[in-house]
C-alpha cells in the first residue's frame, strides 16, 4: 500500500516570500502526474509526448531547465556557463547556506538558472533557463551575475540571447539590509541590484545590434519582470502563463480588488500589447529558428534581373493601354479604393513574402488589428513589413475598426521600425485607411502625438523605407506610415488630406456635392505622379481582388526588389537625408 501510495506523491516548491500561486507541479518520478487545472491522474508517458502538457486540457507542466534545453537545443550543442560562480549571503541570512545546500542536493541544479551557448535549428545562440524548482527561481546574486556574464560574452561573441523566464521575484534572502558589510555594498551582492545590472547589460547588448527573445513562462513576476523579461526586441510567451510586476496575491491584499479571469495571463499581455506572441511549447524550437534565420542571415544579392525588370514593362505596358480604353473618374476610383472585396494589406504580405512572422503591440497599452506587422523576407531578404488593414465583412473591420488606426497601431508601427533599423532591415508598409481613429479614448492616449512621433522618427530611419498607397489614402493617418524614400500608388487608389465628402461639407456645407470635390481635389494616383507626390503608379488587373492577386503582387515583386537595388549602395546618412529632401521640396 505504501508503495503505490508513493507513485502517486507531489514534489512540492519551496515558498519564499509572497510567491505567486503555484500553477502546477514539477514533473516528478513516478508512472502517473495529477494535473492542477483539470485535476485528473494523467500517464507520465502522454504528458511528455506532448511536450510536458496535460493530454486531458492541454494545461502546461512546469519543465525542468535540463528539459527544456533537450526540447530547444540541436543535440550535442549545449555549453554551459557560469558553474563557477561562488553564492553570497550579504545579509546573514539566518540558515540561508544550509537552505541552498539541501536545495542543490534535492534538484541537482548549482542555481535557478542555467546558461550556456548551444544551437537551434543549426543557428548558435546563448541561451539561460530558469528553473522553478530552486527557490522558485527567484533572482539572486548569482543568478544576476550569471545572465549578466552572459549577455557580455554575447556581446563579444556577436551572438544573440534567449531566456526563458520563470521566477517568483527577487530572492528575500538576498535583499538589501543595513546589515551587510561595506564589502558586499560595493560588489553589490544584493537581490534588488540585479534588477539594474541585467537590465544595463541588456542595453550594451542591444546597441551593438544583437537579437535578445525572452520567452515568458509560468510563472514571470517581480524583479525579473521588471527586468530582463520584459526587454526583449521580441517578447514571446507560453501559453496560459502568469506574467506580472505585482502577482495576483499581492494586488488582491494590497488594494482589495477582485481580479477579473484571466487576468495576468499570457493571452492578456498580448491583448494589452505587452508581448509579441503566444508560442505553444510544441512549436517553440521551430519558432526560435526562424526568429534566429531572420536576424542572423546577411541580405542576399536576389534583386531584379535585366530579364525580369523587362517583363515587368511588358505587364505594365499592356495594363496601362487596356485602361486608357476607358479613362476613370476621379469619384469611380474613390468608390474603387473602398471596395469591400479589394485586396487588403494582408493579402499583399501573404502573397509577396515568404516567412511572414506577425508581432503584436506598443508596448505601453495595447495591440491595435488595425496595423499589422512584423518579419519577414523579399526573395531571401529579410525585411520588415506593416500594413493597414481592413477587413472583408463587418466581423473583421470592427476587429481592424475599419483600418483607422489607434495611437497603439502607430505606436506599433514605430517600435517596429526602430527594431528594423537596428537589424538593418529594409522596410516596406501598405497604406490603407479613410484615416487615423478618431474618439475619446484616441484623444486620451495621444493620437495627435503618436503620428507627430512616426512622422518625425520615419523622417531619420537609417534604412530604406518604401510606402505603396493600395486602397485609401487619408489624411494623416495614411501619411504616419508614409515617410518614405519612395511613395507608391494603385491605380485605383487615392490619397488626400480629407475624404471627398469631408471636403465638401467643410468647404460648401453640402456633403452631397463628394462626386463634385474628388474631381478638383487631385487625388487619383495619375494626378500625384504629375504633382511629383508619388513615384509610381502600380497597374491593377481589374479587379484587384483574389483572384487576380498574383499578377498585381507579382508585379509590385519585382518593382520592390528593383528599389531594393538601388538603395543597397548608399549609406545610412543618405537614406535619411533623401527622404528629408524629397519632403522638403513640397
Amino acid at each position: 500500500m505504501a508503495i503505490f501510495k508513493s507513485m502517486f506523491k507531489k514534489t512540492g516548491y519551496i515558498k519564499i516570500g509572497s510567491q505567486p500561486e503555484e500553477k502546477g507541479p514539477s514533473v516528478p518520478d513516478g508512472m502517473w502526474l495529477k494535473c492542477s487545472k483539470c485535476k485528473k491522474m494523467v500517464y507520465r508517458e502522454d504528458v511528455k509526448e506532448k511536450f510536458y502538457t496535460c493530454p486531458k486540457c492541454g494545461d502546461y507542466f512546469r519543465i525542468k531547465a535540463k528539459t527544456r534545453l533537450r526540447l530547444l537545443l540541436d543535440k550535442g550543442s549545449f555549453q554551459e556557463w557560469g558553474t563557477d560562480i561562488e553564492e553570497k549571503n550579504p545579509i546573514d541570512f539566518p540558515e540561508y547556506e544550509e537552505k541552498l545546500s539541501d536545495t542543490r542536493r534535492k534538484t541537482g541544479l548549482k542555481e535557478a538558472v542555467t546558461i550556456g551557448k548551444g544551437s537551434i535549428c543549426g543557428w548558435e545562440t546563448v541561451i539561460g533557463v530558469c528553473d522553478a524548482r530552486f527557490l522558485m527561481s527567484s533572482m539572486g546574486y548569482v543568478v544576476g551575475e550569471r545572465i549578466t556574464q552572459a549577455f557580455e560574452q554575447a556581446t563579444e561573441e556577436k551572438l544573440p540571447v534567449i531566456l526563458f523566464c520563470c521566477s517568483g521575484g527577487a530572492r528575500m534572502q538576498e535583499g538589501i539590509s543595513s546589515a551587510a558589510s561595506d564589502v558586499y555594498k560595493r560588489q553589490g551582492i544584493i537581490s534588488l541590484m540585479q534588477m539594474a545590472k541585467t537590465a544595463a547589460a541588456i542595453r550594451r547588448h542591444s546597441d551593438a545590434g544583437l537579437l535578445y527573445i525572452p520567452v515568458l513562462t509560468d510563472p514571470t513576476t517581480g524583479g525579473v519582470t521588471a527586468s530582463f523579461a520584459m526587454l526583449g526586441d521580441v517578447i514571446l510567451a507560453e501559453p496560459g502563463a502568469l506574467i506580472g510586476f505585482a502577482g495576483p496575491r499581492v494586488i488582491r491584499q494590497t488594494t482589495g480588488e477582485k481580479l477579473p479571469d484571466g487576468f495576468q495571463r499570457a493571452e492578456f499581455l498580448l491583448e494589452k500589447g505587452m508581448i509579441d506572441a503566444i508560442i505553444e511549447r510544441k512549436n517553440m524550437r521551430e519558432e526560435l529558428g526562424k526568429l534566429l534565420r531572420l536576424h542572423t542571415q546577411k541580405a542576399a544579392k536576389t534583386f531584379a534581373s535585366k530579364a525580369s525588370m523587362f517583363q515587368t514593362d511588358l505587364i505594365e505596358e499592356k495594363h496601362s493601354d487596356k485602361e486608357n480604353k476607358k479613362e476613370k473618374s476621379a469619384w469611380e476610383r474613390v468608390e474603387l479604393s473602398r471596395s469591400p472585396a479589394r485586396c487588403t494589406a494582408g493579402d499583399y504580405i501573404d502573397q509577396i513574402f515568404e516567412d511572414f512572422t506577425e508581432l503584436h503591440g506598443d508596448r505601453c497599452f495595447g495591440d491595435d488589428g488595425a496595423v499589422i506587422g512584423g518579419i519577414a523576407t523579399l526573395s531571401g531578404i529579410p525585411v520588415t513589413v506593416i500594413g493597414q488593414q481592413k477587413g472583408k465583412n463587418t466581423r473583421e473591420n470592427i476587429r481592424c475598426n475599419f483600418g483607422m488606426a489607434s495611437p497603439e497601431g502607430y505606436r506599433k508601427a514605430l517600435r517596429l521600425m526602430k527594431q528594423a533599423e537596428k537589424f538593418h532591415r529594409p522596410i516596406i508598409c501598405f497604406v490603407d485607411t479613410p484615416g487615423a481613429a478618431c474618439g475619446i479614448g484616441a484623444e486620451e492616449r495621444g493620437q495627435g502625438r503618436a503620428i507627430a512621433e512616426n512622422l518625425s522618427e520615419m523622417s531619420g530611419l537609417k534604412v530604406p523605407v518604401l510606402s505603396i498607397v493600395i486602397g485609401e489614402g487619408g489624411s494623416g493617418g495614411a501619411l504616419a506610415l508614409a515617410v518614405a524614400n519612395e511613395v507608391w500608388m494603385m491605380e485605383n487608389a487615392t490619397y488626400s488630406i480629407l475624404s471627398p465628402e469631408g471636403f465638401a461639407s467643410i468647404l460648401w456645407k453640402d456633403g452631397k456635392r463628394a462626386k463634385e470635390a474628388a474631381g478638383i481635389m487631385k487625388i487619383t494616383a495619375k494626378d500625384l505622379k504629375e504633382l511629383g507626390v508619388i513615384e509610381w503608379i502600380v497597374p491593377e488587373v481589374e479587379p484587384a481582388q483574389k483572384k487576380n492577386l498574383e499578377t498585381i503582387a507579382g508585379n509590385m515583386k519585382e518593382h520592390m526588389l528593383c528599389f531594393l537595388e538601388k538603395q543597397e549602395e548608399k549609406s545610412e546618412d543618405q537614406l535619411a537625408i533623401e527622404r528629408y529632401e524629397r519632403f522638403r521640396r513640397y
